[in-house]
């Protein structure tokens, strides 16, 4: 699926303009990324969590000619999926869709 691929969808399940749906997407997108600049972890019960990993300065090697390459120190994004979401992908017959966690743990019926 693609970033458009979701935006439509969202449009066609929430009966909105996929300009408003698109607005969304991209906002969820910019929260998410500046979230994780400033250090932060971002937590969405039924689906998972975002945060950062440290990787430390290393000796790399270009694979083309060989020769070692100083690789700095970065902070790379990582995402681990939640219990629901694992179960979900894998078929698990207990497994229940994603918005039915959401709706659940936001204590909506």
């Amino acid at each position: 699926m693609t970033k458009a691929d979701l935006i439509d969808e969202i449009s066609r399940s929430v009966e909105m303009s996929r300009k408003d749906s698109e607005v969304i997407v991209d906002t969820i997108f910019d929260s998410i990324v500046e979230s994780l600049r400033a250090g932060d972890k971002i937590e969405i019960r039924g689906f998972g969590s975002f945060r950062t990993r440290q990787r430390k300065a290393r000796t790399g090697r270009n694979p083309k000619t060989g020769e070692k390459v100083d690789v700095p120190a970065r902070r790379i994004p990582f995402f681990k999926p939640s219990k629901e979401l694992k179960e979900g992908v894998n078929g698990a017959p207990e497994a229940v869709e994603v918005g039915e966690v959401a709706r659940a743990a936001s204590g909506e019926n």
